[in-house]
């Protein structure tokens, strides 16, 4: 039992830090892995490493109180209390399981996205106050003075990755470029559009198709980040994002006021027009995911009739950036097909009910005969991104000519 559970500890501890590096927003992973598979890594990778740290400590105080011949919670109180760093690492465990508590999908679901975003933050708080007694104390880490710089030059450099790149790069080209509020518009029955503007623009980087993650300083609650996409293609000096009203973040986005300084961090997310290898274009956008399809729209060169942009809303009247696609459509011969209502409930729930005679694959086919020459771009809600990606296959385009982002964990 002391063998598996020092075992568990090893491997919970690497899972943790490496959690923390994924997380970090370290520019390499972010190009390498992009953010739909590292949300992916990260919810699984979390629920592992809880898994393991709770193993760890379970097998640690069965195996210590059998061979001491004592009561389990007695050893229990005894590591808490007289072993170096308990206390910190008992903290520490405490952090981590509420976090995971709060992440499980049904408590996920009661939560305002600001209130979970929050108490996410308790992670790093977690992770850092539940390794150092393995540091202090574990023979595992102290063996040999390689084991000992493994694992001190891991946990340093998760710790400088958070500092770097989640504190120092966003607050230093905030800085840099001196973005604030431009503008604010309603959009739809149920949208907003932010305008914003600064310096030196370009120099981000930042490409029709990703996101940054915005902090509007306009009072209580700007240390809340909101990951919004780009709804137009970024110029020199001007970005904008458009969000439908959804919690507390979004409504607020209403309310910004012209000048309203603002904090980014990004630019993120691989969903943009060097994936592309088609001639052709197929975007699906469902409610607020349209609106980082308009803008690879504005910015992708495409012959009159060789874009196809699919739109889902329940309702015609929240769908977002209609008059850009009104645009697009009458001087760049976008064919814009909108397709409202409750969704299906046959076998393609990413269709509307209206078109439930349809098999999900034909209607495909239907918008685009020649499907081996397009791209395809998806942007919504996870499980039906995850439908529309499988009729995708089954209509005969290639896996590697359908791209997607997601942004929720």
């Amino acid at each position: 039992m002391t063998t598996l559970g020092r075992l568990a500890g090893l491997v919970s501890a690497n899972l943790l830090l490496y959690q923390v590096l994924l997380m970090a927003r370290v520019p390499i992973f972010e190009r390498g892995f992009g953010r739909e598979a590292i949300t992916r890594m990260h919810r699984f990778v979390g629920f592992w490493s809880f898994w393991l740290l709770a193993a760890h400590i379970v097998l640690l105080v069965a195996a210590y109180s059998v061979a001491a011949n004592v009561n389990p919670l007695a050893q229990l109180w005894d590591f808490v209390w007289n072993y170096p760093g308990m206390l910190l690492a008992t903290a520490g465990t405490l952090a981590i399981l509420m976090v995971v508590v709060t992440s499980i999908r049904r408590a996920r679901r009661r939560l305002r996205y600001e209130s979970w975003h929050l108490l996410h933050l308790y992670a790093y708080l977690g992770v850092g106050l539940a390794l150092p007694h393995q540091l202090w104390t574990g023979a595992d880490f102290l063996s040999t003075p390689v084991a000992t710089a493994y694992w001190w030059a891991l946990w340093a450099a998760a710790a400088a990755s958070v500092l770097v790149y989640r504190v120092g790069v966003p607050l230093f080209r905030s800085w840099r470029h001196g973005i604030r509020v431009s503008g604010v518009d309603l959009d739809g029955a149920r949208g907003v559009t932010v305008r914003m503007s600064g310096r030196a623009m370009n120099r981000l980087g930042a490409r029709a198709g990703q996101f940054f993650i915005w902090r509007f300083l306009d009072g209580p609650g700007w240390t809340r980040g909101h990951p919004f996409s780009l709804s137009s293609a970024p110029t020199g000096d001007r970005l904008s994002i458009s969000a439908r009203f959804a919690g507390d973040g979004t409504h607020r986005l209403a309310t910004l006021h012209p000048g309203t300084r603002v904090l980014i961090e990004g630019p993120y997310g691989h969903m943009t027009g060097a994936l592309r290898t088609g001639s052709k274009l197929l975007l699906f956008g469902a409610g607020a995911g349209v609106a980082p399809l308009v803008s690879l729209l504005e910015a992708e060169t495409f012959q009159p009739g060789d874009a196809t942009l699919i739109t889902r809303d329940s309702d015609p009247a929240d769908g977002l950036r209609q008059s850009v696609i009104r645009d697009l459509v009458a001087h760049r011969g976008l064919r814009h097909v909108p397709l409202p209502g409750p969704r299906s409930t046959g076998s393609s729930p990413w269709m509307p009910a209206t078109h439930s005679a349809w098999q999900g694959p034909d209607l495909i086919r239907h918008l685009a005969p020649d499907i081996t020459s397009y791209d395809a771009y998806l942007c919504g809600p996870i499980p039906w991104m995850a439908d529309l990606e499988r009729d995708l296959r089954h209509a005969g385009l290639a896996p590697e000519r359908i791209h997607s982002e997601a942004f929720t964990i």
